[in-house]
């Protein structure tokens, strides 16, 4: 192929001065003249190699049945492949057209040979593009954070790329520039922190399966709580219910607290904790009449029958004196509504029976008694779980007052004016 190029650009320059130009003259006009079939041929190699390595990538793609190929052609992977061929033509050809030129044959030389380097990692680039868009598409790898270990390898690329290129415009050796590199290690640690800081945090969240793409995370500290939609080597990006986008730093999620949510969606149930307060005041034992009043109530019929006769044999066969009520066993009605709330969930559709359930009395505050219902519903789709969970406490809540009991608000200022 040298020889082919030598014959090629060699052959102005001999006829030119079998014409009888002078030496200078015929000289540059040849040069002008390889200059323009330079471009002409560099063109037609492009066109002709472009429209060939397109074809043959789309036929080849469309036979296959694999994806990675269609991926190639969508990163216009052979486009870039059609700019190097016509580009290593000039680097092979540029030496020849200016050897009479030294100057600008090193200059020349040089600019192409830095071209051809970003040229080669672009490929690199879209190759990996295409990789990391077909390894998405598989379910193993579709929650891995791909776009983090690419950044990494490409840093690393245009690292080794951005060596070559200095140490040929500057004619360095490659050690000298290495050894310059770790003069001034510092102040590249110091410009590339986060990268470097993210890139250890992406090592942590792949090995320790913290986080993957379609997690739902809630992150207070960068108002996120949303679908993990990108993880890369900088940043994470949170879409947020709202549809909004947040972004947080890669290195927070190891350095930071944050809540995931798959442990939730993968489980049997997601978890109802919620508590309504009861005013102590009304809280009281129950006679026997307001018992059998009571006992109306199908879900604790057979529970109030049950207790009445455990505590009036008690009472009974240790003489209790009940001319007061505080004496011996007795049925509360904050006690009976607790029951009462667990048989509900007990016989609800959406709860799920096979995890905890429990209905419990927490320590009592300045603003009542606090009775918290703790259950997993078994549907764990959020508009659905939220309206279970509605449902459940508006059924609770309108329940209080059949069992004596008052909720605790706050007086609104009507209440004042009306005591007033």
């Amino acid at each position: 192929m040298f020889k082919f190029i030598q014959k090629i650009f060699g052959y102005f320059y001999p006829i030119l001065r079998k014409w009888g130009m002078g030496y200078s003259f015929a000289s540059y006009l040849s040069l002008f003249f390889n200059i323009i079939l330079l471009c002409v041929l560099a063109y037609t190699m492009y066109v002709v190699f472009r429209l060939v390595l397109v074809t043959v990538m789309i036929f080849i793609a469309r036979k296959t049945k694999t994806q990675f190929d269609d991926l190639l052609v969508t990163n216009k992977t052979a486009k870039y492949i059609a700019h190097l061929i016509p580009l290593l033509f000039i680097y092979k050809s540029v030496p020849i057209i200016l050897q009479r030129y030294e100057y600008w044959e090193g200059l020349f030389g040089k600019l192409v040979g830095v071209y051809i380097v970003i040229l080669v990692l672009w490929i690199i680039r879209t190759i990996f593009n295409a990789l990391r868009d077909y390894l998405k598409l598989k379910p193993r790898y579709s929650d891995k954070p791909i776009d983090s270990f690419i950044q990494v390898i490409m840093i690393v690329l245009w690292i080794v790329g951005i060596t070559i290129i200095l140490s040929r415009l500057f004619e360095i050796g490659h050690t000298e520039l290495l050894t310059t590199f770790g003069a001034v290690s510092a102040l590249i640690i110091l410009i590339f922190r986060d990268i470097i800081l993210g890139f250890v945090a992406s090592v942590q969240v792949a090995i320790n399966d913290m986080v993957r793409i379609g997690d739902w995370i809630t992150m207070a500290k960068f108002g996120a709580d949303g679908d993990v939609i990108e993880i890369n080597l900088t940043t994470v990006k949170v879409r947020n219910f709202d549809n909004t986008t947040t972004t947080i730093p890669t290195y927070s999620l190891s350095s930071d607290s944050f809540q995931n949510w798959r442990g939730m969606l993968h489980s049997d149930g997601r978890r109802i904790k919620r508590h309504i307060l009861i005013k102590a005041s009304s809280i009281r034992f129950l006679s026997n009449e307001q018992l059998n009043e009571l006992k109306k109530i199908a879900l604790i019929s057979d529970y109030i029958d049950t207790r009445m006769t455990e505590v009036d044999q008690y009472n009974t066969n240790n003489a209790i004196d009940k001319s007061l009520a505080i004496n011996g066993r007795n049925i509360t009605n904050l006690g009976l509504f607790r029951k009462y709330i667990t048989q509900y969930l007990n016989n609800h559709p959406a709860i799920n029976k096979d995890l905890f359930l429990l209905c419990r009395q927490l320590q009592s505050t300045s603003q009542g008694v606090p009775l918290e219902v703790y259950a997993f519903t078994s549907d764990k789709q959020w508009q659905n779980y939220e309206y279970i969970m509605s449902d459940i406490f508006d059924h609770i809540i309108a329940s209080v007052p059949y069992f004596d009991l008052e909720l605790y608000e706050l007086p609104s200022n009507s209440e004042f004016l009306k005591q007033t």
